[in-house]
């Protein structure tokens, strides 16, 4: 499997396919049985666990299913720590982070705790968005949302690869939500296999 800069990939799959693992594994968090994992050009099977946590930081974003947000933490400051962690002035770590959230629509005049859900999770991409990542990783993104802020959500993570040149890869048992994307692999017994696109009206 693969995932280009600018393209967007979807995996589906039953609860305990091993589909959280397959990220966690990406991630450099879980060692796989065998092959690489290459991200950004390193295999991340051959680092240490220093050198592994710094490509965490700043070369993949991450979203969870219900964001993880730090609650005793602002919206800003969960967004500005990243960038604070790979020692970047927090003058500039602060300014990037009301930029994103700006930019996202999340109110910058409140605390973690009265955030909407939709609000929620765009704080929780703009956290994943604020190192410039080359791969974005999405686990469930929508699963915990309301219909309209799961739609807000999905849009918003399927535009970043055009508009920031990342790859996007989203886990999700939503078949519509995966269906956006341009690819949809499907995890069963171990193995991706694509997965057929249903076919549109008038088509052949």
């Amino acid at each position: 499997m693969t995932v280009a800069p600018g393209e967007t990939v979807a995996i589906t799959g039953a609860s305990g396919s091993g589909k959280s693992t397959l990220l966690a594994c990406i991630l450099g968090l879980t060692k796989p049985d065998g092959g690489r994992i290459v991200v950004a050009g390193q295999d991340l099977t051959r680092l240490r666990h220093a050198q592994l946590a710094k490509l965490r930081n700043q070369k993949i974003g991450v979203v969870f299913q219900f964001g993880e947000l730090l609650p005793e933490l602002s919206p800003v400051d969960n967004v500005a720590l990243a960038p604070m962690l790979s020692r970047e002035n927090s003058a500039d770590a602060y300014r990037k982070a009301r930029t994103l959230l700006n930019e996202l629509g999340v109110p910058d005049a409140c605390t973690t705790a009265e955030l909407s859900g939709g609000e929620h999770q765009r704080t929780a991409v703009a956290r994943a968005l604020i190192n410039q990542p080359d791969l974005v990783l999405a686990d469930e993104p929508t699963g915990a949302l309301d219909p309209e802020a799961s739609e807000r959500t999905a849009s918003l993570l399927f535009d970043l690869p055009k508009k920031r040149a990342c790859g996007l890869l989203l886990v999700t048992h939503d078949l519509a939500v995966a269906d956006r994307a341009d690819r949809v692999l499907h995890l069963h017994d171990g193995a991706l296999t694509a997965r057929n696109r249903p076919q549109q009206e008038g088509t052949p």
